[in-house]
């Protein structure tokens, strides 16, 4: 198994210089595409309020923006916000987590809980699958722990930041910042629900505290009968923002994401029509991201792993 992460040496301002930084029209304030005076003077107050304690990373328009809406532009929150996760950043080592984190033991744990991206949605967002019905947790933490989990789960939120959203806007031409989320649960059981709580806990907090505004679409498939009452488990976890954008869906769902993905990007298996492998979802990793044409000064995503 070998891992390819070649650290770029473009400047934060060239990779943003070389791609979109204007969303797609939308009627939603808040956005780049679409922002009121005082939403423009909250950005320009949080810059200048950040760079006096010494900011100088990820201070741009759209990065202020996702904090900004999170916290309702509620300025005090929004920097409140943003001061904790730069400084979980620098805790957790994420800053340099590309280069320094290998997940060695990826290949085997790819088997016991396949997750991937493959393609893009109509809105040109990244596609990303989780196969969370296929989760062996005990098998899975004689190989890893969930430390490593975690690990490589920011692994996976910075190389979407940094390498795919990058593409992804240059082949939309327009600011891409979300992704589309297929959570398949076939398989899954109430039992097996409760011994991956934890996981999905300290994941939820990563994701919300420290990548907000970063969910665009989120599907739950193949929910068995009284999933919804598992899910109760989980929602104390998740804001209601979070939770609004989840879309519960049983054994019928294929014109469902069809609505939302491409036939040609969605796998048969899932009711498209890209008839491509489940050892070529797991290692092939296509998307505008593997494209010449779409990759900037950032350069190609790196690979988890390979074969």
């Amino acid at each position: 198994m070998t891992t390819d992460t070649v650290m770029t040496t473009a400047s934060e301002e060239e990779i943003l210089e070389s791609y979109p930084q204007i969303t797609a029209p939308t009627d939603q304030t808040g956005f780049t595409s679409n922002l009121t005076e005082q939403q423009i003077q909250d950005i320009i107050q949080l810059r200048k309020e950040l760079v006096e304690l010494g900011y100088t990373h990820r201070i741009d328009d759209a990065n202020l923006l996702r904090f900004l809406r999170a916290r309702k532009f509620d300025l005090a929150l929004a920097k409140e916000m943003f001061i904790a996760c730069e400084d979980w950043r620098e805790k957790f080592g994420t800053n340099t987590i590309l280069k320094d984190f290998v997940y060695e033991e990826k290949p085997i744990v790819a088997k016991m809980y396949p997750t991937y991206y493959h393609k893009t949605d109509k809105d040109g967002r990244p596609v990303y699958y989780e196969e969370l019905g296929k989760v062996d947790l005990t098998k899975m933490l004689k190989v890893t722990t969930q430390e490593r989990m975690l690990k490589n789960l920011v692994w996976e939120y910075e190389s979407m930041c940094q390498y795919r959203l990058p593409a992804c806007s240059r082949q939309a031409g327009y600011l891409v910042e979300t992704s589309c989320t297929i959570l398949d649960l076939k398989g899954i059981s109430i039992t097996s629900a409760y011994n991956v709580i934890g996981y999905v806990k300290e994941a939820s907090k990563i994701g919300q505290d420290y990548y907000p505004e970063r969910m665009g679409k989120f599907y739950l498939i193949n929910s068995p009968f009284g999933f919804a009452t598992a899910f109760r488990l989980f929602k104390p976890f998740l804001d209601p923002v979070t939770v609004s954008k989840i879309h519960i869906l049983g054994y019928t769902y294929s014109k469902e994401l069809l609505k939302q993905i491409p036939p040609q990007n969605l796998p048969v298996k899932y009711g498209g029509m890209d008839n491509v492998s489940d050892d070529d979802l797991l290692l092939n990793d296509v998307g505008p991201w593997r494209d010449p044409k779409y990759i900037g000064p950032e350069g190609e995503a790196p690979k988890a792993f390979s074969l």
